[in-house]
């Protein structure tokens, strides 16, 4: 029997451990928090799942909260013209559902699913020299504790795209009681597009305290979103974003005004450096790690891509390993495997760059567009379920122009 260890418990580490587990490996996963502290800590993302990642959920039996979670079937973006104005919006409906599972509920559930089938788990942080003893020791060893101290033994890939610094500052709330527009009520993604000041995200969820929405902040360093410095608790936290709706986007604070905090670690704060990172650590001469998701793509959250980053990136290894049977489990192995990830990475890792810069005109002409064209506004908005669709129209703008003469007929 194989020994595999697994470094981090998230969307990634347990997902493949699970996978491994069931398919007969001997699996170690190791954290600095067992289930009880993870539901009960702070909240870890705003995690939005589209169709293709809760495809790969429920196809390996985990998708223990699909009836749960809130439904989402469109995404919402407004772009501003001064405080209170659209300069356009749309509506773009999603080919498959979109649903968002608080991270503490996921991982907690996912964590104590493992250990009750048999997963072997070690409960502490584990530092460098502690990771190369674990390695040494097993066939294969994979990190995907996120953008924490171990990421950094994976050295910065300069041939892959780079900011080199965030881009925007981050802050979000969880919240009971935001009002859905619409008669019916839609529930869809609500995206604000404030140009030169940052983005406002509101996504429908499911937390340990049942259905709510994830507030999330996407301010432009130095702009007046960018107010989360002193990291407010969570009531303080929604006292400051409801004077922002006010000023910036009067009809979401409407929609807001009776909301209240989930929890008290209802909040997170920080912010991303976007990176990619060589996908193979070498601890010795004869011992290497290798590298998931976040630790060796990591991109801002304005496109949502995370937690679908980290399911595809399980799904491939997962797939990986198997094939690899009784071989080994080599840096050569191991690069081929990140390839395989990177093939997909590459577009979010585009998609979300773009969208991180100040709009370009092409991609300006193609929300103008889906104002008045349906066909428009659903492509552009499952270009967040499949980023490979990026490549093949928004990427390039004369691209861009010929599909829209297509689908425009103008």
């Amino acid at each position: 029997m194989r020994e595999i260890a697994i470094v981090g418990a998230g969307q990634a580490g347990l997902q493949l451990a699970l996978g491994l587990l069931a398919r007969g490996y001997d699996v170690t996963v190791i954290t600095a928090r067992d289930a009880r502290r993870i539901r009960a800590g702070r909240v870890m993302s705003t995690q939005a799942m589209f169709g293709p990642a809760l495809r790969i959920e429920r196809e390996a039996g985990l998708n223990l909260w699909q009836r749960q979670a809130p439904v989402v079937r469109a995404i919402r973006a407004t772009v501003t013209d001064g405080p209170g104005a659209e300069a356009l919006a749309f509506t773009g409906p999603l080919d498959e559902p979109q649903q968002s599972v608080d991270q503490r509920v996921k991982m907690a559930g996912w964590l104590e699913l493992f250990e009750a089938r048999g997963g072997r788990v070690i409960h502490r942080a584990i530092d460098a020299t502690e990771l190369e003893r674990i390695a040494s020791e097993r066939d294969l060893t994979l990190v995907a504790a996120g953008r924490g101290e171990l990421a950094e033994i994976f050295a910065r890939d300069s041939r892959r795209p780079r900011f080199g610094r965030p881009l925007r500052t981050l802050s979000c709330v969880y919240l009971h009681g935001v009002r859905t527009p619409g008669s019916p009520a839609r529930t869809e993604v609500r995206i604000h597009v404030v140009p030169g000041v940052g983005e406002v995200f509101l996504q429908p969820a499911l937390t340990t305290s049942g259905p709510c929405t994830t507030l999330l902040w996407e301010a432009v360093p130095g702009g007046p979103l960018d107010c989360w410095q002193d990291r407010p608790s969570p009531q303080d936290h929604l006292t400051r974003s409801l004077d922002l709706l006010r000023a910036f986007l009067p009809q979401e604070y409407e929609l807001c005004a009776a909301a209240e905090p989930t929890d008290s670690n209802a909040t997170l704060y920080g912010a991303v450096t976007p990176a990619v990172r060589h996908p193979v650590a070498r601890l010795s001469p004869d011992t290497h790690v290798l590298g998931m998701a976040d630790v060796v793509v990591v991109n801002d959250p304005v496109t949502g891509q995370g937690a679908n980053n980290a399911a595809r990136c399980a799904d491939i290894y997962l797939d990986a390993i198997l094939e690899q049977g009784e071989g080994p489990f080599d840096p050569a192995w191991m690069r081929r495997t990140f390839d395989v990830f990177w093939d997909h990475a590459r577009h979010t890792t585009a998609f979300t760059s773009m969208m991180l810069e100040p709009l370009p005109e092409h991609m300006l002409r193609v929300l103008s567009a889906a104002v008045t064209h349906e066909a428009v506004a659903r492509r552009f908005a499952n270009v967040y379920a499949d980023p490979s669709d990026f490549a093949n129209w928004l990427a390039d703008p004369a691209a861009t122009d010929a599909y829209l003469a297509s689908a425009t007929g103008s």
